[in-house]
């Protein structure tokens, strides 16, 4: 008798999480190596939600919690989706968990039945297929281009949606493209699924405020009111307030579908380390002037990997509105021949080439369901990044 699950052999290991490894690994084994894989701001987590998770050690708030968060946090997080997003929810309608990813994963434990299916706009931030497989339903990718800005269009949602569709899944700004949804995209978006009773809503709000140019982000509940009850909304600390590692992520939803993630949530896990959800109280409640300071910096790297990258033979490298990726076309390489001899055929064979010849670690783009073309996280320090886009100049250079 096999001792693994049959639903571990429909799932990949997270390509974002390999990268990042085998970068490490090499540079234990004394390799000058680059890793721009990981999705992790480089800026530390600000001093005074520091101050607040050693007070809460020291005030012995150490015990477990509610199951999905106690009444502090889910106070705060009503009150930031009220300040931030015009969204008004009660703090029963309100799931912490340990990350957003955990919080993804509840909402799709809680829904999924076998042959239930969930749109996903490509590309995808490489956990979404993988958690609807192992809910037992069938991910269902809208291909987008950067002719269409990494964007799904209304026309293509609209024919992706089946009698069998549950949930469409939304990210904005995207991972791994940055690409980000204005507010009249979103009203397209919602009016295909006003038509659509039996399709719920998901979207992952994680980048919120990880956005440049003047760009004004918004959510589909928000931009659409008539989907508030059939949306779940969701967000956390990890990206903008620097808090990767304290994993607490959030969603804003109708009462029964949170009760039911905190019923997956009660025998999995249970709550999500009580002293990281009083980090993450302060986080939400206090001086929030640090994110567009960070966004400065955040821009000049994008505006520097973007302009390099353009200048490399073979490379098309468009302007994300959001996040701290970019995600270029790597179109023009394929076909070449390296310095070793092997001829790229794949994205995956260009990156592998990359680490190789140059030791710079990015994510294959066919990992996020698009290729050919790989993703830069420039969460990483400006030198580096400079160092990093010549080394991938020199590479295309190299290539015949």
């Amino acid at each position: 008798m096999a001792l693994l699950a049959d639903s571990l052999a429909r799932v990949k290991p997270s390509a974002t999480i390999a990268v990042t490894n085998k970068a490490a690994e090499l540079k234990r084994a004394g390799r000058d190596v680059i890793g721009l894989g990981a999705g992790e701001p480089d800026f530390d987590t600000p001093d005074f939600v520091k101050e607040a998770a050693i007070a809460a050690i020291r005030e012995g708030k150490t015990k477990y919690t509610a199951v999905d968060g106690i009444p502090e946090l889910k106070e705060a997080i009503v009150e930031k989706f009220r300040r931030e997003n015009e969204l008004d929810y009660k703090t029963s309608q309100i799931s912490v968990g340990t990350g957003g990813k955990q919080v993804l994963y509840n909402a799709l434990m809680a829904t999924l039945n076998p042959g239930d299916e969930v749109v996903i706009p490509a590309p995808y931030w490489v956990s979404y297929p993988d958690m609807v497989l192992l809910g037992g339903g069938s991910p269902v990718a809208v291909e987008t281009s950067e002719a269409t800005a990494y964007k799904m269009t209304p026309e293509a949602l609209d024919a992706a949606i089946t009698p069998k569709t549950k949930w469409v899944l939304l990210n904005s700004p995207s991972n791994p493209s940055g690409a980000a949804y204005t507010r009249d995209e979103l009203a397209a978006l919602g009016a295909v699924l006003v038509k659509h009773p039996h399709v719920w809503v998901m979207t992952d709000d994680m980048y919120e405020h990880l956005v440049y140019d003047d760009f004004a982000f918004t959510t589909i509940a928000q931009v659409c009111p008539e989907l508030f009850e059939r949306t779940l909304t969701v967000n956390g600390v990890s990206k903008a307030y620097a808090m990767t590692g304290w994993r607490i992520g959030f969603a804003g939803g109708p009462d029964f579908l949170i009760k039911a993630m905190a019923k997956i949530q009660s025998q999995s896990t249970s709550n999500p380390c009580s002293i990281s959800q009083w980090a993450a109280v302060a986080a939400l409640n206090g001086p929030q002037g640090f994110i567009a300071e960070n966004n400065i910096v955040f821009k000049q790297r994008r505006d520097l990997v973007v302009s390099m990258l353009n200048q490399a033979n073979g490379i098309s490298c468009p302007t994300p509105e959001g996040a701290f990726y970019v995600f270029p076309s790597c179109a023009g390489l394929i076909g070449r021949s390296a310095p070793s001899g092997k001829v790229l055929e794949t994205d995956e064979d260009v990156v592998t080439e990359l680490l190789e010849q140059e030791g710079v670690a990015v994510v294959q783009g066919s990992a996020f369901g698009t290729g050919p073309n790989f993703r830069i996280s420039y969460a990483t320090s400006t030198k580096a990044l400079e160092t990093a886009c010549e080394r991938i100049q020199r590479f295309c250079g190299s290539l015949r």
